[in-house]
């Protein structure tokens, strides 16, 4: 969310980002805004003038009365009562026109980094960089649900009769990788310097809108029967929330959490192959990392996060690679956003497995998570996420790039990294033929 100084000192430059993101829809907020603001302006001015003269008149009324001029003295007080009547009107008007701004203000997409290419949609986002060599087996790649089929790792019909489609039961070994996964992940960010943390699995809907734009609530959220309750889509949700109306120490930053949750999705819309199997469900788990910084170390920190997943997935035998999200890509908070993309060598190209997002100071002003520099003066923090590994995607990725075959039975090659976590296992085997 745009300071409203800002956008009130910078109308062109607003409209400008709102171009760039392809949102003409909304330039004529930028002018509404402005106007509504002034309006609110003159009359918090106008109130403020109503409520000096009534203390001033009050004092007259007492000074009359003491000198026994009580005839003079009721004439002032009937023009308190007309001023009353109208400071009423006033701080109505003022709350109505508050209430405007604000609404505006959350809808007016956050200024992008000079950096990020302008672009329409995702089409028209840019590769980075790639890391490891695609692997491209001279076997034939089951769809990953088949796979675990054979593993008896998966049971999707059990769990549609229990909750539907977009769900699925996990079994044996590969649930078993699944855990293996998150663990690894929990630990080599708690090896990083990140502080470990289990956060609510619910927020309320004040932090819902300051975590987050009203259509990606209303595609995402479930929100709790008769509570002021929503499910969480990520636990970046809650971590970020943690810091709701405080005020931290300038020295005490950057904080920096990583999270454990599960995440509860509507996936609207999901279609095709990588809407099939497990790509989009409407359960899942997440290993996240949240910073909350000084401004002028944010593009720093966003730097390491991303490279973070990339070593990550790198050290479980992933290839994968950055790409730079465009403008149009880009949410209303987001400054500057990475995806990182796995390699599947059965669709032969990358899909999203994380997403490295800064947000400037956006959620922060929504939630007033503020610091306190060294000379008393308080700001707005910076804040980041990133998703550390998210299974099942980071499942699909870890088993078609690790996949084996030799001639008969289907195996799993157990990265060393996670070998620990599996028991000391080096490879799982299939129960059954292909």
């Amino acid at each position: 969310m745009l300071d409203i100084r800002f956008i009130c000192d910078n109308p062109e430059l607003v409209k400008e980002n709102i171009k760039k993101k392809f949102e003409d829809n909304k330039l004529p907020m930028v002018d509404e805004i402005i106007s509504l603001y002034d309006e609110k302006c003159r009359a918090n001015s106008r109130a403020n003038e109503l409520r000096a003269n009534r203390n001033k008149i009050s004092r007259q009324i007492g000074a009359l009365m003491g000198q026994g001029k009580r005839e003079e003295a009721e004439q002032m007080k009937k023009l308190v009562g007309e001023q009353a009547q109208e400071l009423k009107e006033l701080e109505e008007r003022e709350d109505e026109l508050a209430k405007r701004v604000l609404e505006l203000q959350m809808k007016i997409p956050n200024i992008v980094d000079q950096s990020v290419p302008v672009g329409k949609d995702d089409s028209e986002n840019v590769e980075v960089e790639q890391f490891g060599e695609q692997t491209n087996p001279d076997f034939e790649i089951p769809y990953h649900t088949d796979i675990m089929q054979l593993f008896d790792g998966i049971d999707k019909d059990a769990a549609g009769r229990v909750a539907g489609e977009g769900f699925y039961y996990l079994m044996g070994d590969i649930a078993r990788m699944h855990s293996a996964v998150l663990a690894y992940a929990r630990d080599f960010m708690i090896d990083k310097g990140f502080t470990y943390c289990i956060p609510p699995f619910m927020i309320r809907s004040n932090v819902v809108t300051g975590v987050m734009s009203f259509e990606e609530m209303d595609a995402m959220m479930y929100k709790i029967e008769g509570e002021d309750l929503y499910l969480i889509g990520t636990s970046e949700h809650s971590m970020i929330g943690k810091f709701i109306d405080t005020i931290t120490p300038e020295e005490q930053l950057p904080l920096t959490l990583t999270s454990y949750s599960p995440c509860f999705r509507k996936e609207k819309g999901a279609h095709g192959i990588e809407e099939r199997g497990i790509y989009r469900i409407h359960q899942f788990e997440k290993q996240e990392m949240i910073v909350v910084c000084k401004p002028e170390e944010s593009m720093e920190w966003f730097n390491k996060m991303w490279s973070y997943s990339v070593e990550l997935f790198r050290s479980l035998d992933v290839p994968v690679r950055t790409l730079e999200c465009c403008t149009g890509d880009l949410a209303d908070l987001k400054v500057k956003s990475y995806d990182v993309e796995a390699w599947s060598p059965k669709q032969k190209k990358y899909f999203e497995v994380c997403s490295c997002s800064n947000l400037g100071d956006a959620q922060a002003r929504r939630l007033g998570i503020r610091v306190r520099g060294k000379d008393g003066g308080k700001y707005f923090a910076h804040t980041l996420n990133n998703t550390v590994v998210a299974p099942p995607r980071m499942l699909i990725a870890l088993i078609e790039n690790n996949l084996c075959f030799d001639g008969e039975y289907y195996s799993i090659k157990i990265p060393k990294a996670l070998q620990p976590y599996m028991g000391g296992k080096t490879v799982i085997k299939a129960n059954k033929k292909f």
